[in-house]
């Protein structure tokens, strides 16, 4: 039995909760929250014994396995460095931290801690991506010469996720993550990257924030692959999630929001039917079993797995941190308006 503690009571927690749903050998004992009545309601609602406004009490608690860290991105490297003090092994949702020095400084505690460490990148545990991976695998598109990966919403759900003084930058940084990840997860054994290009602008929420709403990134790979992401706070119509994987014997492509089985048309109203949905009447696609579909159960099953087993996650802090050396190259380029060498991690 793996006995998790929570660090976080929100948007985040709530999805791994779902994915921990069906997955066994586990028991969650206690949630954090710096708001006592969120700690308190989250723990009602999904049967948790104990809450507390206090990180310690979960990274010191004797009868805590694993933590997970579901936190806005500014606490991060603060939540880390306390569970790898406390020889805590954890899982930390993406992306792993605001920078690529704070993501150093994460990975060199557990390393030197000797701790296990996920990094709870939803979209390489997805089925739709794990399966491409494994037809890549099976050779049945050949080599992969591009992956072109677009997320796009009207915006964040939280206030904080507007402030790149918290997150760490906008747009390109919330959603980029995944895209990359899943570039870096199609291409995997194929290429290393090592230079990129990247845009970002505030074309709407200019009352908002003062970080990009819309980014593109181009990211070259040493054998001339290339990779596109697209990320936007400016798109209508919910989470728009979609891969695309070019080879040189066929393609795959992946779209888990808007190619649903489910179409609905009502003009009562339908509740809620999809992540950073805007209406609920009207033509709807509803998102058949959001965790799984997304990644959250795979993904919690595995971290479970291996923290029962003694096994080395295959999303670790190492993946995150080359995420964050990416994207600190790609902010650079959106300044130098300039193709960026990708640092050698």
């Amino acid at each position: 039995m793996v006995r998790i503690g929570f660090l976080g009571s929100g948007f985040v927690a709530t999805f791994y909760q779902q994915g921990l749903r069906d997955v066994p050998d586990h028991e969650v004992v206690i949630n954090y929250s710096q708001s006592e009545d969120r700690a308190g309601a989250f723990a009602q609602e999904w049967g948790i014994a104990r809450s507390t406004t206090h990180m310690e009490d979960v990274v010191q608690s004797d009868d805590v396995d694993l933590v997970l860290i579901a936190l806005p991105n500014h606490l991060h490297r603060e939540a880390a460095l306390m569970c790898a003090a406390a020889g805590k092994d954890m899982v930390c949702t993406k992306p792993l931290a605001r920078h690529a020095d704070e993501a150093r400084d994460m990975l060199d505690a557990v390393r030197e801690a000797g701790v296990m460490n996920g990094y709870a990148e939803t979209e390489v545990f997805s089925p739709a991506v794990m399966q491409t991976r494994g037809m890549i695998e099976d050779g049945s598109i050949g080599r992969v010469m591009s992956v072109r990966s677009r997320e796009s919403h009207i915006g964040p759900h939280s206030p904080h996720f507007w402030d790149p003084e918290l997150t760490g930058g906008g747009a390109l940084n919330d959603m980029g993550c995944h895209c990359i990840s899943a570039a870096l997860y199609f291409l995997e054994g194929q290429a290393k990257p090592v230079e990129c290009l990247a845009w970002g602008e505030r074309l709407m929420h200019h009352d908002k924030t003062e970080a990009e709403d819309n980014a593109v990134l181009l990211l070259r790979f040493e054998g001339g692959e290339m990779s596109i992401t697209e990320t936007s706070w400016t798109a209508h119509g919910g989470l728009d999630l979609r891969n695309e994987v070019y080879g040189t014997e066929g393609v795959a492509f992946t779209d888990v929001t808007r190619g649903t089985p489910l179409r609905a048309f009502t003009l009562t109203g339908a509740g809620y039917t999809v992540e950073k949905a805007e209406s609920d009447t009207g033509w709807l696609f509803p998102c058949v079993d959001e965790a799984r579909v997304y990644g959250y159960h795979e993904e919690m099953r595995h971290f479970v797995e291996c923290k029962e087993k003694g096994l080395t996650p295959r999303q670790t802090f190492e993946d995150g941190y080359l995420v964050n050396v990416i994207l600190d190259a790609a902010y650079k380029s959106m300044e130098s308006k300039k193709w960026e060498p990708i640092p050698q991690v």
